[in-house]
């Protein structure tokens, strides 16, 4: 008991240091990235670290992020018939973000919650995908080909709360993957993984996208110590290291933290190109 409370300490005390570095960052660059920029952002149903629904904070800071092509989580209600909780036509008035469509929904912005908005380029395939658990889980996986260049495959995912849920879900998407691995890729979402070993789902993605970046913590959002969400590619330089938004609205607007990285458009314009002389 002694060295597991040693261990969440020492835990703690670095997410706390890697925090004020990340603020400190922050402070100093108030410029946006250089380069196309993605981000997950679980919304937690527009309900903030206060217990407030506010959905106007969740767009505020998804302004702040300004990502080129960014996943949203829990965007929708999910019991009953599904709403969507943004307001999606000023969102793309005021950020350009416009969804990835989706089929069979009346008033939902996404599928199962999962949300994809992108700024510029052509949606080129779409797919619903059911994830398997006890709970009623799904992904989106939407093709994009970017106006700066490239075609792009985004899976957005929120995987379950049991460990033997999200164990299956896993192996479903690197089965998608070995179906069809050529295309550059990025899985994206709220894997809801906090385990490392033997035991962690996470481990079964590897099969698809290889080593694994470093985590991030990014929930809860008044104190990250857990890197449940998560941004990682088929291809070796596709992202650049994947980051927080600390900011003080994302930290009080959900109770997950937002997590970006930005695209090498180079690597996926080589890609892209690969994959069309191959054809």
């Amino acid at each position: 008991m002694r060295k597991k409370n040693e261990t969440l300490r020492a835990s703690i005390f670095e997410s706390l240091k890697n925090r004020r570095k990340s603020r400190a960052a922050q402070t100093r660059e108030h410029t946006r990235p250089a380069g196309t920029l993605i981000a997950s952002y679980n919304v937690h149903k527009c309900v903030g670290a206060d217990r407030r629904f506010d959905p106007e904070r969740i767009s505020r800071v998804i302004h702040e992020i300004d990502a080129d092509v960014i996943g949203l989580q829990e965007a929708d209600t999910r019991f009953g018939e599904r709403t969507g909780l943004l307001d999606l036509r000023r969102l793309e008035l005021e950020t350009g973000l416009i969804p990835v469509p989706v089929s069979g929904v009346a008033k939902a912005h996404g599928w199962h919650g999962n949300v994809v908005l992108f700024k510029q380029g052509t949606v080129r395939d779409v797919h619903q995908i059911s994830l398997p658990g006890l709970e009623p889980r799904g992904a989106l996986l939407a093709e994009i080909e970017l106006a700066r260049g490239g075609t792009l495959r985004i899976i957005a995912a929120h995987l379950g709360l049991l460990h033997r849920s999200r164990a299956q879900q896993a192996r479903l998407i690197v089965e998608l993957m070995r179906r069809d691995n050529d295309t550059p890729t990025i899985l994206l979402g709220d894997l809801n993984e906090w385990r490392l070993g033997d035991r962690s789902s996470l481990n079964t993605f590897q099969a698809a996208f290889g080593p694994l970046p470093p985590a991030v913590p990014s929930f809860p959002s008044t104190l990250p110590l857990l890197a449940l969400d998560r941004i990682m590619a088929n291809r070796s330089g596709l992202i650049s290291t994947v980051e927080v938004h600390d900011s003080p609205l994302a930290r009080v607007a959900s109770d997950h933290l937002p997590i970006k990285a930005v695209i090498s458009l180079e690597t996926l314009r080589a890609e892209t190109e690969a994959r069309a002389e191959s054809a």
